[in-house]
Protein backbone atom coordinates (compact mmCIF):
# COMPACT_ATOMS: atom_id res chain seq x y z
CA UNK A 1 0.00 0.00 0.00
CA UNK A 2 1.70 3.42 -0.79
CA UNK A 3 1.21 6.48 1.10
CA UNK A 4 -2.20 7.74 1.62
CA UNK A 5 -3.03 11.59 2.66
CA UNK A 6 -5.90 12.60 4.49
CA UNK A 7 -7.86 16.01 4.94
CA UNK A 8 -9.28 14.94 7.75
CA UNK A 9 -8.71 12.95 11.24
CA UNK A 10 -8.15 8.98 10.34
CA UNK A 11 -10.91 6.72 12.30
CA UNK A 12 -11.48 3.57 13.13
CA UNK A 13 -13.68 1.80 15.42
CA UNK A 14 -12.28 -0.01 18.64
CA UNK A 15 -8.42 0.03 17.06
CA UNK A 16 -5.48 1.47 15.15
CA UNK A 17 -2.78 -1.34 14.18
CA UNK A 18 0.63 -1.11 12.76
CA UNK A 19 1.27 -3.82 10.53
CA UNK A 20 4.42 -4.73 9.03
CA UNK A 21 4.97 -7.15 6.13
CA UNK A 22 8.24 -9.33 5.38
CA UNK A 23 9.10 -8.96 1.89
CA UNK A 24 10.29 -12.40 1.25
CA UNK A 25 7.94 -14.54 3.28
CA UNK A 26 4.81 -12.15 3.01
CA UNK A 27 4.39 -12.38 6.77
CA UNK A 28 2.38 -10.04 8.25
CA UNK A 29 3.16 -8.66 11.50
CA UNK A 30 0.98 -6.99 14.39
CA UNK A 31 3.84 -3.99 15.77
CA UNK A 32 1.80 -2.16 17.90
CA UNK A 33 2.30 -1.41 21.39
CA UNK A 34 -0.64 -1.93 23.87
CA UNK A 35 -2.29 -3.22 20.88
CA UNK A 36 -3.80 -0.04 19.53
CA UNK A 37 -1.68 2.51 17.73
CA UNK A 38 -3.84 5.03 19.39
CA UNK A 39 -4.30 4.93 23.27
CA UNK A 40 -7.97 4.09 24.14
CA UNK A 41 -9.58 6.73 26.62
CA UNK A 42 -11.61 3.82 28.63
CA UNK A 43 -8.08 1.72 29.69
CA UNK A 44 -4.99 2.52 32.11
CA UNK A 45 -1.50 2.13 30.76
CA UNK A 46 2.26 1.81 31.72
CA UNK A 47 5.51 1.65 30.34
CA UNK A 48 8.58 0.48 31.51
CA UNK A 49 11.63 1.75 29.34
CA UNK A 50 14.55 1.32 31.80
CA UNK A 51 15.25 4.65 31.91
CA UNK A 52 16.71 3.73 35.51
CA UNK A 53 18.39 0.66 36.40
CA UNK A 54 16.90 -1.89 38.50
CA UNK A 55 18.55 -2.72 41.55
CA UNK A 56 18.09 -5.10 44.24
CA UNK A 57 15.14 -4.36 46.68
CA UNK A 58 17.44 -3.11 49.84
CA UNK A 59 18.58 -0.07 47.45
CA UNK A 60 15.09 1.37 47.97
CA UNK A 61 15.72 1.39 51.65
CA UNK A 62 17.46 4.28 53.21
CA UNK A 63 18.62 4.81 57.02
CA UNK A 64 17.82 8.42 57.70
CA UNK A 65 20.23 7.88 60.43
CA UNK A 66 23.14 6.73 58.52
CA UNK A 67 26.21 8.83 57.01
CA UNK A 68 26.74 6.89 53.59
CA UNK A 69 26.96 8.63 50.73
CA UNK A 70 27.41 5.34 48.48
CA UNK A 71 24.23 3.98 49.76
CA UNK A 72 22.53 7.45 49.01
CA UNK A 73 23.81 7.79 45.52
CA UNK A 74 23.03 4.09 44.81
CA UNK A 75 19.22 4.90 46.20
CA UNK A 76 19.42 8.05 43.79
CA UNK A 77 20.18 6.39 40.96
CA UNK A 78 18.20 3.18 41.48
CA UNK A 79 14.73 2.40 39.49
CA UNK A 80 11.75 3.28 41.46
CA UNK A 81 9.30 1.38 39.80
CA UNK A 82 10.82 -2.08 39.03
CA UNK A 83 13.64 -4.13 41.15
CA UNK A 84 16.15 -7.19 40.84
CA UNK A 85 16.35 -10.70 42.72
CA UNK A 86 17.17 -13.76 42.65
CA UNK A 87 19.28 -16.83 43.76
CA UNK A 88 22.84 -14.91 44.08
CA UNK A 89 22.01 -12.11 42.02
CA UNK A 90 23.17 -8.75 43.07
CA UNK A 91 22.66 -4.89 42.05
CA UNK A 92 26.16 -5.03 39.83
CA UNK A 93 24.89 -7.63 37.70
CA UNK A 94 22.08 -5.62 36.35
CA UNK A 95 23.52 -3.10 33.99
CA UNK A 96 22.87 -0.83 31.44
CA UNK A 97 23.33 -2.75 27.94
CA UNK A 98 26.61 -1.48 25.96
CA UNK A 99 25.16 -1.37 22.40
CA UNK A 100 21.25 -2.14 22.75
CA UNK A 101 18.48 0.14 24.74
CA UNK A 102 17.31 -1.64 27.58
CA UNK A 103 19.24 -3.46 30.35
CA UNK A 104 21.31 -7.13 30.66
CA UNK A 105 20.90 -9.35 33.23
CA UNK A 106 23.37 -11.48 34.20
CA UNK A 107 23.47 -14.45 36.98
CA UNK A 108 26.18 -14.93 39.52
CA UNK A 109 27.91 -17.93 37.61
CA UNK A 110 26.87 -20.39 40.17
CA UNK A 111 24.62 -23.54 38.39
CA UNK A 112 20.97 -22.54 39.69
CA UNK A 113 21.95 -18.60 39.54
CA UNK A 114 19.33 -16.67 38.86
CA UNK A 115 18.62 -12.84 37.46
CA UNK A 116 15.38 -11.51 37.64
CA UNK A 117 13.32 -8.70 36.97
CA UNK A 118 10.10 -7.86 38.38
CA UNK A 119 7.55 -4.33 39.38
CA UNK A 120 9.16 -3.53 42.80
CA UNK A 121 6.87 -6.06 45.51
CA UNK A 122 6.98 -3.29 48.11
CA UNK A 123 3.37 -1.89 49.22
CA UNK A 124 2.36 2.25 47.84
CA UNK A 125 5.88 1.87 45.67
CA UNK A 126 4.94 1.59 42.11
CA UNK A 127 1.32 0.90 40.27
CA UNK A 128 2.92 -1.61 38.41
CA UNK A 129 2.17 -3.92 41.64
CA UNK A 130 0.06 -1.42 43.27
CA UNK A 131 -2.65 -1.60 40.30
CA UNK A 132 -4.02 -5.06 40.21
CA UNK A 133 -3.76 -6.73 36.88
CA UNK A 134 -5.97 -9.36 37.14
CA UNK A 135 -7.84 -12.02 34.89
CA UNK A 136 -11.07 -9.88 34.80
CA UNK A 137 -9.61 -6.60 34.17
CA UNK A 138 -8.85 -8.02 30.39
CA UNK A 139 -5.10 -6.86 31.21
CA UNK A 140 -2.55 -6.55 28.05
CA UNK A 141 1.28 -7.36 28.80
CA UNK A 142 4.05 -7.32 26.60
CA UNK A 143 8.19 -6.76 26.47
CA UNK A 144 11.02 -6.94 24.24
CA UNK A 145 13.95 -9.02 24.95
CA UNK A 146 16.85 -10.42 23.63
CA UNK A 147 19.01 -13.76 24.31
CA UNK A 148 22.51 -13.55 24.67
CA UNK A 149 24.21 -17.18 24.15
CA UNK A 150 22.21 -20.17 24.46
CA UNK A 151 24.41 -23.22 26.31
CA UNK A 152 22.68 -24.20 29.71
CA UNK A 153 19.54 -21.92 30.70
CA UNK A 154 16.04 -21.14 31.59
CA UNK A 155 14.38 -17.98 30.39
CA UNK A 156 11.12 -16.94 30.95
CA UNK A 157 8.62 -14.25 30.63
CA UNK A 158 5.05 -13.28 31.59
CA UNK A 159 2.73 -13.02 34.10
CA UNK A 160 2.73 -15.17 37.10
CA UNK A 161 2.28 -15.05 41.03
CA UNK A 162 5.61 -16.08 42.31
CA UNK A 163 9.23 -15.42 40.13
CA UNK A 164 9.38 -19.05 39.91
CA UNK A 165 10.22 -20.13 36.65
CA UNK A 166 8.60 -23.78 37.62
CA UNK A 167 4.82 -24.44 36.05
CA UNK A 168 4.30 -26.23 39.00
CA UNK A 169 4.44 -23.73 41.32
CA UNK A 170 1.77 -21.21 40.30
CA UNK A 171 -1.35 -22.63 40.08
CA UNK A 172 -2.59 -19.85 37.90
CA UNK A 173 -0.09 -18.14 35.18
CA UNK A 174 0.60 -16.99 31.58
CA UNK A 175 4.09 -17.01 30.44
CA UNK A 176 6.30 -17.95 27.61
CA UNK A 177 9.62 -20.06 28.44
CA UNK A 178 12.80 -21.55 27.15
CA UNK A 179 15.09 -24.15 28.78
CA UNK A 180 17.86 -25.79 27.46
CA UNK A 181 17.39 -29.11 29.53
CA UNK A 182 14.81 -31.00 32.35
CA UNK A 183 17.29 -30.00 34.88
CA UNK A 184 15.74 -28.28 37.99
CA UNK A 185 12.22 -28.00 35.68
CA UNK A 186 9.95 -29.56 33.47
CA UNK A 187 10.88 -32.22 30.78
CA UNK A 188 9.80 -30.76 27.46
CA UNK A 189 9.21 -32.76 24.53
CA UNK A 190 11.33 -30.38 22.31
CA UNK A 191 14.36 -28.10 24.17
CA UNK A 192 14.80 -26.11 20.94
CA UNK A 193 11.74 -23.97 20.93
CA UNK A 194 9.56 -21.97 22.85
CA UNK A 195 6.89 -22.56 25.14
CA UNK A 196 3.66 -20.87 25.82
CA UNK A 197 2.69 -21.92 29.35
CA UNK A 198 -0.52 -21.45 31.35
CA UNK A 199 -2.27 -22.63 33.86
CA UNK A 200 -6.16 -22.18 35.21
CA UNK A 201 -7.16 -23.56 38.88
CA UNK A 202 -3.75 -25.86 39.09
CA UNK A 203 -4.48 -27.33 35.54
CA UNK A 204 -1.48 -27.01 33.73
CA UNK A 205 -1.26 -26.23 29.65
CA UNK A 206 1.97 -25.89 27.06
CA UNK A 207 1.85 -25.07 24.09
CA UNK A 208 5.31 -25.88 21.80
CA UNK A 209 5.45 -22.86 19.74
CA UNK A 210 6.90 -23.59 16.00
CA UNK A 211 9.95 -21.08 16.96
CA UNK A 212 13.35 -22.39 17.15
CA UNK A 213 15.34 -19.87 19.72
CA UNK A 214 18.74 -18.84 18.64
CA UNK A 215 21.32 -16.51 19.95
CA UNK A 216 21.75 -13.08 20.12
CA UNK A 217 17.93 -12.39 18.79
CA UNK A 218 15.19 -10.28 19.80
CA UNK A 219 11.62 -11.94 21.07
CA UNK A 220 8.64 -9.61 21.46
CA UNK A 221 5.75 -11.12 23.64
CA UNK A 222 2.51 -10.30 24.30
CA UNK A 223 -0.41 -11.82 25.87
CA UNK A 224 -3.74 -10.11 25.89
CA UNK A 225 -6.22 -11.67 27.84
CA UNK A 226 -10.20 -10.39 26.55
CA UNK A 227 -13.22 -9.86 28.33
CA UNK A 228 -14.37 -13.57 28.47
CA UNK A 229 -11.11 -14.02 30.49
CA UNK A 230 -9.27 -15.94 27.59
CA UNK A 231 -5.89 -15.45 26.62
CA UNK A 232 -4.70 -14.70 23.28
CA UNK A 233 -0.80 -14.84 22.33
CA UNK A 234 1.64 -13.32 19.80
CA UNK A 235 5.55 -13.83 19.08
CA UNK A 236 6.97 -10.86 17.18
CA UNK A 237 3.35 -9.96 16.37
CA UNK A 238 2.48 -12.91 15.15
CA UNK A 239 -0.51 -14.65 16.95
CA UNK A 240 -0.37 -17.84 18.00
CA UNK A 241 -3.18 -20.53 18.73
CA UNK A 242 -3.26 -21.54 22.82
CA UNK A 243 -3.25 -25.79 23.43
CA UNK A 244 -6.28 -27.23 24.99
CA UNK A 245 -4.70 -30.24 25.88
CA UNK A 246 -4.01 -30.60 29.46
CA UNK A 247 0.00 -31.50 31.13
CA UNK A 248 2.86 -30.25 32.47
CA UNK A 249 5.38 -32.05 30.97
CA UNK A 250 5.83 -32.33 27.16
CA UNK A 251 4.19 -29.86 25.20
CA UNK A 252 1.41 -29.92 22.00
CA UNK A 253 3.27 -28.69 19.04
CA UNK A 254 0.90 -25.42 17.67
CA UNK A 255 0.81 -23.09 14.94
CA UNK A 256 -0.36 -19.78 14.30
CA UNK A 257 -3.79 -18.87 14.00
CA UNK A 258 -5.84 -17.11 16.34
CA UNK A 259 -7.59 -20.11 19.25
CA UNK A 260 -7.52 -18.91 22.31
CA UNK A 261 -7.25 -20.40 25.40
CA UNK A 262 -10.12 -21.64 27.79
CA UNK A 263 -11.18 -19.15 31.00
CA UNK A 264 -8.81 -17.95 32.95
CA UNK A 265 -9.69 -18.31 37.30
CA UNK A 266 -11.65 -15.22 37.51
CA UNK A 267 -10.02 -12.82 39.62
CA UNK A 268 -6.59 -13.57 39.87
CA UNK A 269 -3.93 -10.69 39.92
CA UNK A 270 -0.55 -11.20 38.19
CA UNK A 271 2.36 -9.83 38.31
CA UNK A 272 5.12 -9.26 35.09
CA UNK A 273 8.24 -11.48 35.84
CA UNK A 274 11.28 -12.14 33.36
CA UNK A 275 14.43 -14.20 34.62
CA UNK A 276 16.81 -16.38 34.04
CA UNK A 277 18.23 -18.68 35.35
CA UNK A 278 21.73 -20.58 35.04
CA UNK A 279 21.73 -24.70 34.03
CA UNK A 280 25.32 -25.09 34.85
CA UNK A 281 28.32 -23.17 36.70
CA UNK A 282 28.50 -20.12 34.23
CA UNK A 283 26.63 -17.01 33.96
CA UNK A 284 24.03 -16.54 31.50
CA UNK A 285 22.37 -13.23 30.72
CA UNK A 286 19.25 -11.81 28.87
CA UNK A 287 18.77 -7.74 27.73
CA UNK A 288 15.53 -6.17 28.52
CA UNK A 289 14.79 -3.77 26.42
CA UNK A 290 11.14 -2.49 27.79
CA UNK A 291 7.36 -3.91 29.11
CA UNK A 292 4.59 -2.36 28.51
CA UNK A 293 1.35 -3.66 30.95
CA UNK A 294 -2.78 -1.88 30.24
CA UNK A 295 -5.83 -2.82 31.50
CA UNK A 296 -9.61 -1.37 31.22
CA UNK A 297 -9.44 0.90 34.02
CA UNK A 298 -12.85 -0.24 35.61
CA UNK A 299 -13.69 -4.28 35.32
Amino acid sequence: MGTTTFSGPVRSQDSLKLISKDSTTGLIADRTLHGNAASDTRRYYLDEWFKQIPKLNAVNTIDPDADDASALALHVLANKDFEVLGTNMTSALSTRNATAAGITLTTAGADQDQAIVCPHLDSNQTAWTGTKWGTENQTVWECSINTNAIDNQKLWAGLKLTNDQLLATDANQAYFKFQTDATNSESFTDFTKWHFIHSIGGTDFISQLPITVAANTIYHFKIEIDSARKLSIFVDGVQYNITSTSGSTGGTAVTSGTTKSGAMTDDVDFIPYIGIEAGAAAAEAVDVHYQCISRIIFE
